[in-house]
């Protein structure tokens, strides 16, 4: 039955279906391989990563012949061997194979970088075609690996007329009674896949690696697009409303903090009784700078040498973790220091103009704010964040998007001030010039200046201007240490400025370099370094204390003695009411750390448990208590609340 069927008008379908699923078990084979060194798997691990991944492979196989499994049904016999059948025969399996050859390279690339099929990243990147196309010709062959795809293109339609299934498949009649039968139970199981077998299907394991290797490429990419914003209230377990706030205004609660209302808020002023100072404040914000990159952390490359000098003399954060794995997650914790809400950032979604932003506090505080990029802002949609929240717009301007809504001024860094230039934007070095040279006009302008910088070198293809440091550009550890040296010789430039003895300067991470490893949130990879400089009190001081990100600007607000009016949810972490607690995610997983209590928020209202024990980066299974992960429950579903409500707004 099965040969009689193969040898019809079908048996090109067939064919490719079976090509698909060969390649595909090659590939997942392949990632397999090179995982080994990173994780245990067992043999029920590895039978499961196979079975479950040949199941989502025949989904995608299936989901991709669609079109064609309708156009064979439809097709009467005396056309089988038409010119016209034979041209859309070829056409579509060349198309087919060509998407399912390029997505088979395309998910080797991804993994290189992410360790990971392809999730909410690889949908982002689809909209910036410049940036990702630039950087993946810049970081690979692309011409080889373009022929290379054609080849194999070509080599299987090759192999199919050696095969003479073409021959079979024009030349095979087949009753309509007879096509309905084979096309009807192909469309079924076609269209019961997305209807039954979720991609979250394969995360049922412990181990992160195992549940990835489990996907297939496409079936997740799709899965990440259908996702890509995720209902708090209609996927995760909720507390009742006025629980949630009495939590989350419990935990923010200070020595010095007054709620200004009641109920669904957590505005509250905050007095400090400190010497007032009003400094010029410069924040650096590194692309992909782990903690472990620095001496101070174990490293024993010397990658970071300016940057460990530093944190000798100054304010060191030495046990400070990322809210995500992004730059626009870190963007979002630093500029309106929130937990993480699922799916996108709140950089990037509607609704996200006038918020009370780090950067409105400065505003009343009578500060100009200048958000400089290396690359062009259109990206992630930066500018438009920044801009529609009061920030002036220094950036490299490849595009200008028609529709900006922004009504701040906007710089473009010209050709003449660019000396070295890559996918992501101008390097480092260049990008701190624009800094000096804007910090100079505002400083002529009489007001003081709030800047957040963000970097671009320390991102593949790790490409920097030569004859800077002592190692060839192309590598991670070489982009670090390019990007330290463009620090110290930032610093050492402003340091001959009349304002730099009032200015403070941050130099904290967005993101660490890699999220990977067993665990879905692996906590180790969301450590990060932070230090201030020039602080009014200087002098060596280590915060060793278990902090966030979104916990910076209430640290540096204290330390400047200020009182002002905050929406955030970071909080002062000299305040001796502090209890160490960090918020961590991904897009669909949210973490909650205290102490060495760990809570995963996940869709479906799932909750995971587990003992945290830092020395061994192990994530124990454990039954904690309702009081922790009702903590947990409280800051993930009153942000998303306040988002949406319209309580983050001004």
């Amino acid at each position: 039955m099965f040969n009689r069927v193969f040898r019809s008008r079908y048996s090109v379908l067939f064919s490719f279906i079976i090509v698909f699923v060969l390649t595909s078990f090659l590939i997942r084979a392949s990632l397999l391989i090179v995982s080994l060194p990173k994780t245990d798997f067992s043999l029920i691990g590895v039978v499961r990563i196979f079975l479950l991944g040949l199941d989502y492979d025949i989904g995608v196989a299936l989901l991709l012949t669609a079109v064609y499994n309708l156009y064979l049904l439809f097709l009467p016999d005396k056309w089988l061997d038409s010119m016209g059948n034979k041209a859309i025969t070829y056409a579509g399996l060349f198309l087919a194979l060509l998407i399912s050859f390029f997505s088979f390279f395309a998910e080797l690339t991804f993994w290189q970088e992410f360790e990971s099929r392809f999730n909410f990243i690889a949908v982002d990147y689809l909209i910036y075609t410049y940036e990702v196309v630039n950087n993946i010709n810049e970081s690979y062959p692309l011409p080889l690996l373009i022929g290379s795809v054609l080849v194999l293109v070509m080599l299987v339609i090759w192999l199919f007329g050696k095969k003479k299934i073409f021959q079979v498949s024009f030349e095979s009649s087949m009753s309509f009674k007879a096509r309905l039968l084979i096309s009807s139970v192909l469309l079924a199981v076609t269209v019961s896949y997305p209807l039954l077998l979720s991609n979250a299907y394969a995360e049922s394991s412990a181990n992160r690696y195992e549940n990835e290797l489990s996907k297939a490429g496409i079936y997740s990419f799709f899965s990440a697009f259908k996702n890509n914003e995720l209902n708090y209230n209609d996927f995760y377990s909720l507390l009742p409303t006025d629980q949630a706030y009495k939590l989350i205004r419990k935990e923010l609660q200070e020595q010095r903090s007054t709620f200004l209302s009641n109920g669904s808020s957590i505005k509250r002023t905050i007095k400090n009784n400190g010497k007032f100072y009003k400094p010029n404040v410069i924040m650096i914000t590194v692309e992909s700078l782990s903690a472990d990159f620095m001496e101070h952390f174990g490293n024993s490359q010397h990658l970071m040498p300016v940057l460990d000098s530093l944190a000798d003399q100054n304010l060191m954060f030495s046990n400070m973790y990322a809210t995500g794995t992004r730059t626009v997650r870190g963007m979002e914790a630093l500029s309106l220091a929130i937990p993480p809400t699922p799916g996108s950032s709140i950089v990037r979604r509607q609704d996200n103009q006038n918020l009370t932003t780090v950067g409105h506090i400065f505003e009343r505080a009578g500060y100009s704010r200048t958000f400089y990029y290396g690359g062009d802002g259109y990206f992630d949609n930066m500018n438009e964040y920044f801009g529609s929240n009061g920030f002036d717009i220094t950036d490299r301007g490849r595009n200008l998007k028609i529709n900006d809504t922004y009504l701040t001024k906007r710089t473009v860094i010209p050709d003449n001030e660019v000396h070295f230039e890559n996918a992501w934007g101008i390097s480092d070095g260049d990008l701190f010039e624009a800094v000096v040279s804007g910090a100079d006009k505002d400083y002529q302008s009489g007001k003081p200046f709030y800047d957040f910088v963000m970097t671009t070198s320390n991102h593949r293809p790790f490409t920097f201007p030569e004859g800077k440091i002592d190692l060839k550009p192309g590598n991670r550890e070489a982009a670090v240490r390019y990007t330290d040296y463009a620090i110290g010789s930032f610093l050492k430039e402003i340091q001959k400025r009349p304002w730099y003895k009032n200015t403070v300067v941050i130099i904290v991470a967005d993101h660490c370099a890699g999220s990977a490893g067993k665990s879905e949130i692996e906590i180790s990879k969301y450590h990060i370094p932070c230090m201030i400089l020039n602080l009014p009190k200087k002098g060596k001081k280590v915060i060793d204390k278990m902090c966030s990100q979104i916990d910076l600007y209430p640290i540096l607000f204290s330390l400047l003695g200020w009182s002002y009016e905050s929406n955030l949810y970071g909080q002062n972490v000299l305040d001796p009411t502090f209890q160490p607690r960090a918020v961590l995610g991904t897009y669909q997983k949210l973490a909650y750390l205290k102490n060495d209590s760990l809570v995963i928020l996940g869709p479906q209202q799932k909750i995971e448990t587990f003992l945290y024990l830092k020395s061994d980066d192990i994530q124990k299974p454990d039954k904690l208590s309702s009081n922790v992960i009702d903590q947990a429950k409280a800051n993930y579903q009153t942000a998303y609340d306040l988002f949406k409500s319209g309580g983050l707004h001004q």
